[in-house]
């Protein structure tokens, strides 16, 4: 049970779980919930629910759907101090990954990734989608480390192949992504527009995925120049083969720098071919736009067109610590406050894109608040949404399938 929580319209109510789901909503103070469910309440006495084995006074907490983390590189995590990015860049970053990646241990990317895992959980993230690096240097490596993670959530894991795909010289790289399949992966993965051929790449990704029943999840235009377009190639492969296990678009950061007339018509493409897109603002805040002496481009994708295409635009934190991105909290709502700030989203929309909108990009089903509804929640002492993400206080309650999953509370001392 949990008492007296601030739902997002104003109301205070208790809010009952029993076997994962919210199974009543009630006034604060009453005897029991309010509003139930009747069948989930069969085992009750004299009409009154079984009293609640746990029971958490949450007065001064907002109560939201749980956040999902929709990309993130839990084998890179806190690796800045490791791998130096001097350029600050992405191909300052992609060099220096691929030099550090080498001489990583199972046992080193294991343990990172469950630090990072517990600190997503402990602010709130009940779902994570993770890519993985596959190819040459780390090999299976970085898959096993993975799969071998012994922490709060399993994530859903994208195999994130080595350029080239395309080719001959991708022969390799293509015969170690079957492998990461074969092995267990979620997703298939790759980054087209660094290949020598991203049609080339685009399509082989795709039936790798549609043989394994597998969605498809591609870093696409992480770059300023418009041209070439791999979202619009993308969109095209997606529509001739029917693809029909789901497919993210990870950053399309060229499509915010083009012409709104030739963004838009991508955009309806993207709509059409059932394609979410994911920005990402941390990471691309980070490295784009730094050779611009004046008004650097924010590098945000183009989410206003893209929505108003009907497609689903989520929010993603992406790199945490790394030399992608050299900061990051492991904190949906750090993403919700950029894109509050950078992408000039309303705190709604910024919070729809982390939690129902990051669950629709997954293939997961929505929890809103309510009877009926999986209990996956985020409880966090503010009184409005605005106020959640733009304090995102410590104190918070993360209850994960009708559990508590996590409890933050903070002290602070005024000696006088």
């Amino acid at each position: 049970m949990l008492r007296n929580v601030t739902l997002t319209d104003g109301r205070e109510e208790d809010v009952f779980i029993r076997d994962g789901v919210i199974a009543a909503i009630g006034k604060p103070g009453g005897a029991g919930p309010s509003h139930a469910d009747r069948s989930t309440h069969a085992s009750r006495h004299a009409g009154e629910p079984e009293p609640p084995a746990v029971e958490l006074d949450l007065t001064g907490y907002l109560l939201l759907p749980a956040p999902v983390e929709p990309h993130a590189h839990l084998d890179k995590a806190y690796s800045a101090d490791q791998v130096p990015n001097p350029d600050g860049d992405l191909m300052g970053a992609v060099r220096g990954w691929l030099a550090h990646r080498t001489t990583m241990s199972q046992r080193d990317i294991t343990a990172r990734a469950e630090a990072a895992i517990r600190a997503y959980v402990a602010n709130g993230v009940t779902q994570i989608r993770t890519h993985v690096d596959i190819g040459p240097g780390i090999e299976l490596r970085g898959l096993e480390a993975v799969l071998a993670v012994k922490a709060p959530i399993r994530p859903q894991i994208v195999a994130f192949g080595s350029n080239p795909l395309s080719g001959s010289d991708g022969a390799r790289n293509r015969d170690l992504l079957r492998e990461a399949v074969a092995m267990g992966a979620d997703v298939v993965g790759a980054c087209p527009a660094l290949d020598p051929d991203p049609k080339a790449c685009i399509e082989f990704c795709l039936q790798l995925a549609a043989d394994a029943r597998l969605p498809l999840d591609l870093h696409v235009d992480e770059m300023l120049d418009p041209d070439p377009c791999t979202l619009a190639l993308l969109a095209d492969a997606v529509l001739a083969t029917g693809f029909e296990h789901g497919v993210v678009a990870s950053h399309c950061v060229s499509l915010g720098m083009m012409p709104p007339a030739q963004a838009r018509e991508i955009a309806l493409r993207v709509a059409k071919a059932g394609i979410a897109v994911v920005c990402l603002p941390q990471t691309n805040l980070y490295l784009q736009g730094r050779m611009h002496e004046a008004a650097p481009p924010r590098g945000l994708t183009a989410m206003r067109l893209l929505r108003e295409a009907g497609a689903v635009v989520a929010g993603g934190g992406d790199n945490l610590q790394d030399p992608f991105n050299i900061m990051g909290r492991a904190d949906a709502l750090e993403t919700a406050a950029l894109l509050v700030m950078a992408g000039h989203d309303s705190p709604q929309q910024a919070y729809d894109a982390v939690s129902t909108c990051a669950r629709r990009a997954l293939g997961l089903r929505e929890n809103p608040i309510g009877v009926g509804a999986a209990a996956d929640l985020l409880a966090i002492r503010a009184g409005s949404l605005r106020e959640a993400i733009a304090t995102a206080h410590p104190d918070r309650v993360v209850v994960r399938a009708g559990r508590v999953a996590a409890l933050t509370t903070l002290t602070t001392d005024w000696p006088t």
